[in-house]
């Protein structure tokens, strides 16, 4: 009788941890089978790990900045976060496209891809005005720093980064097209894969001397050593500015050309009336 009873317990307890570990099954299935996942995970942790070692071992040899850290800092985490909203903007654009499942619906009206493209590009524009627009105003009023005393030459930086961040989100936009939204995460982050090599905080020859060329590749790295040149020796780098223009240009060509690809396949395979499902 008491065996019995024991065995008429535990029978809900099993059912319920067996549904339970049902559960972790599918979600341990899920992240087999989907790579973006996985990396999503260990992306925050490992890049900021990467990115605040290389602060510290720039400010810790270098205590002749230590008296312009307010300024530089302020300054460069507005200017990144020109470049991160610019790309944001783009690929939540084309997000909302799919979130309402309407792309389908756009390409059957006349609208081109390159229609498309320079649409978002337009969104992106304002989202950016409206989400640095604030923190710029709060520099100022918080920390008595202003983006603007950099003078013209911020013409010239916002440009660049814009350009940098439409290009990213051109290809995070092809990404997801290829993929769906499970890539969808890489949205928000792939812009921070250049941060650590952008020398956004420190110079780039904070950098190991073989991740040095790398980060030279990146406009991003040639937009803020102008940026640091300006705030400390008063001076405009221009053939900083022509590299990263041209830079930039080769990118901005390349993303566009990944997403009309990604376009073009989603296309030949009846995928584009199925995004957002």
């Amino acid at each position: 009788m008491s065996a019995a009873h024991d065995a008429a317990l535990a029978s809900p307890v099993q059912a319920s941890l067996g549904r339970m570990a049902a559960m972790v099954l599918r979600h341990t299935y899920l992240l087999r089978k989907s790579w973006v996942r996985v990396i999503e995970m260990a992306y925050w942790p490992t890049m900021n790990m990467v990115l605040w070692g290389f602060i510290a071992k720039f400010f810790a040899t270098n205590s002749s900045w230590v008296a312009q850290v307010p300024g530089v800092l302020v300054s460069a985490l507005l200017l990144w976060e020109v470049l991160f909203r610019g790309q944001l903007g783009f690929a939540l654009a084309f997000f909302e496209e799919l979130y309402s499942r309407s792309l389908g619906h756009l390409f059957v009206s006349p609208l081109r891809p390159m229609e498309l493209v320079g649409s978002m590009i337009v969104v992106s524009l304002i989202r950016t005005f409206i989400g640095v627009g604030l923190a710029v105003a709060l520099a100022i009023v918080l920390y008595a720093t202003s983006i603007f005393d950099l003078g013209l030459p911020l013409v010239a930086f916002f440009a660049n980064l814009m350009f940098m961040g439409w290009s990213v989100g051109l290809m995070v936009a092809a990404l997801v097209m290829r993929y769906g939204l499970a890539a969808e995460n890489f949205g928000w982050g792939a812009i921070f894969i250049a941060a650590p090599l952008s020398g956004v905080y420190y110079p780039v020859d904070v950098l190991p001397g073989w991740l040095q060329p790398v980060s030279w590749i990146l406009p991003t790295s040639h937009v803020f050593e102008g940026m640091r040149a300006v705030l400390a020796q008063k001076v405009f780098l221009w053939h900083e500015f022509w590299t990263a223009l041209g830079l930039n240009l080769v990118f901005l060509a390349a993303g566009v050309g990944v997403f009309l690809a990604a376009f073009q396949a989603a296309r030949r395979r009846g995928m584009i009336l199925q995004q957002g499902e």
